[in-house]
Parts: structure tokens; C-alpha cells; sequence
């Protein structure tokens, strides 16, 4: 039971650092794989080998690159969040053990996906505020805390997987609670401008 849990830990702090670089926490889990710091189901063994790692240290070192050109990076969002979505799904399904594939599959959907897309969806917003208000000059600050905080996190599920999970839940619970809040400010927004226009007629 332990294991399971940790494994499932595991795979949510990985799928949430998907949500910050896509390819990075893949790259991470096939070295610790390859080190055998993590086990990974039979059917993902494919992931530590050489070509799978050269595949991932590349795409890693093009997404990292590509977010510091402005502008480029905004288009780079356009797709990044499926593509996150599914690798947020391919890693907690890799690396969740002692579970029956049916329900694997599904917690690594909702669980791993969801968390992925939505942590994902969010910086594509932070990314589109950066570039309305400082002209893309800030941008690069926010990938270069994207790509840190996806290395920091990837490698606390790896060797702290508690602290990871609550570092993650604490991470899901914010964005919640700022959802709410922004769509409360929609709203307002939205109320007092219909009323403007009542009053202008």
C-alpha cells in the first residue's frame, strides 16, 4: 500500500511539473529510471533507454530555449497545453504501481492530465499578462520560474515525494481559490459594464 501511494504521489508531482515544461520532468524521470532511483511499470521500461533519453534531452533544451524568444513563446502555449495534458497523463500512468491498469489509466487522466492542463492553462494566462503589460520584456523571468520550478519539483517527487504532494496540493488549492476570484471580477465587471450601457439608453 505504501508503494502505491508513493507511486502515485510520484506520478502527480511529475505531471505537475509537465504543467511548467513538458518535456523537462520526462527527461528527469528517464535518468532516474536509468539510475533505478524510480521503478516504472513494464510496459514504460522504454523510457530510460539511450534513445528515448537523447529524444528527451533534446525537446527539453529546444522548449526551454523557445520560451525565452517573446511572442514565440505565447504561440508555443497554443499547444503546449494538450501536449501537457498528455504527458501529465503518461508519466503518473508510468509510474503508479500495484494498481489495476483500468483505474491506473483513469487516475492518470483526471488526476495527471487535469492537474497538468490546468497548471499549464495558468501560465499560458501569466505568460499573456507578462506580454500585455511588459511588451514581452518580462516574459523571460517567468520562463526562466517556469523551468526552475519544474526541475525543483521534478526532483522532490523523485526524493521527497511527501513534500512534492504538498507542495502540489497547496499549488492546486491556490490556483482554485484564484480562478474564483478572477471569474468574481469577470462578473463585477461584466455587471457593471451592462448597467452602463442600461443607463447610456
Amino acid at each position: 500500500m505504501t508503494a502505491m501511494i508513493a507511486s502515485v504521489f510520484l506520478g502527480l508531482g511529475l505531471a505537475a511539473s509537465t504543467g511548467f515544461r513538458v518535456f523537462l520532468p520526462l527527461l528527469i524521470l528517464s535518468i532516474a529510471h536509468y539510475f533505478g532511483w524510480v521503478p516504472l511499470n513494464e510496459h514504460w521500461t522504454w523510457v530510460s533507454t539511450y534513445p528515448a533519453m537523447t529524444v528527451f534531452a533534446v525537446a527539453t533544451l529546444l522548449e526551454i530555449l523557445a520560451y525565452f524568444i517573446p511572442w514565440l513563446d505565447n504561440l508555443l502555449d497554443t499547444v503546449a497545453v494538450p501536449s501537457a495534458t498528455i504527458a501529465g497523463t503518461a508519466v503518473m500512468a508510468s509510474t503508479v504501481m500495484e494498481m489495476d491498469p483500468l483505474w491506473r489509466w483513469v487516475l492518470a487522466v483526471i488526476a495527471g492530465g487535469g492537474t497538468a492542463g490546468l497548471i499549464k492553462g495558468f501560465n499560458a494566462q501569466t505568460r499573456l499578462a507578462s506580454t500585455a503589460t511588459t511588451a514581452g520584456l518580462g516574459n523571460p523571468v517567468v520562463s526562466a520560474t517556469e523551468t526552475a520550478t519544474s526541475v525543483v519539483l521534478s526532483a522532490l517527487s523523485i526524493f521527497l515525494w511527501p513534500l512534492a504532494a504538498v507542495l502540489v496540493i497547496l499549488l492546486l488549492i491556490g490556483l482554485v481559490f484564484f480562478y474564483k476570484k478572477l471569474k468574481r471580477v469577470w462578473k463585477k465587471s461584466g455587471g457593471d459594464n451592462a448597467t452602463q450601457t442600461v443607463y447610456d439608453h
